[in-house]
């Protein structure tokens, strides 16, 4: 049984991580959580490493914290997990836990050095490309491409 005020725990958690190493979580205060209740996020990253709290909150207009920045993020195998508890004078706020496995939420930077090499021969255009950065694919196989043609 969840100790806590019903309907005080976070809501739509979310995280992304972007630029390789950068990651975003972001929550909505629970909808019946008291005015001065204050958030407070902590993970970790594998079963072997400490449980770390945020470092840089992402604020709301009253600041109270509605997300975590994160740098220099490592996709591990395993998930990472993710806790966000809460305090308030008025009453015990309950918290919120996820698991998350890392690389599902990875947004991909494009591929790196496209370049296109056209000729007036039947054999068309060459295109050529190198796979995106990434802190955890070690086998570039595993990408998939998909390229648009647009004719003007």
């Amino acid at each position: 049984v969840f100790a806590g005020m019903n309907g005080s725990a976070i809501e739509n958690f979310s995280c992304m991580i972007y630029n390789v190493s950068f990651m975003n979580c972001t929550w909505r205060a629970g909808r019946d959580a008291p005015g001065d209740t204050q958030y407070f996020l902590y993970w970790k990253n594998s079963r072997y490493d400490d449980a770390m709290e945020c470092e840089l909150y992402i604020k709301d207009e009253n600041g109270r914290n509605t997300g975590c920045r994160f740098q220099n993020v490592k996709i591990e195998i395993e998930k990472a997990y993710f806790l966000v508890n809460g305090s308030s004078k008025d009453s015990l706020i309950q918290f919120y836990d996820e698991y998350i496995q890392l690389y599902k939420i990875e947004i991909l930077t494009p591929p790196l050095n496209v370049t296109v090499n056209c000729t007036r021969d039947p054999a068309g255009c060459i295109i050529t490309w190198q796979p995106p950065l990434t802190s955890h694919v070690e086998n570039v196989n595993c990408f998939e491409y998909e390229i648009s043609i647009q004719k003007k």
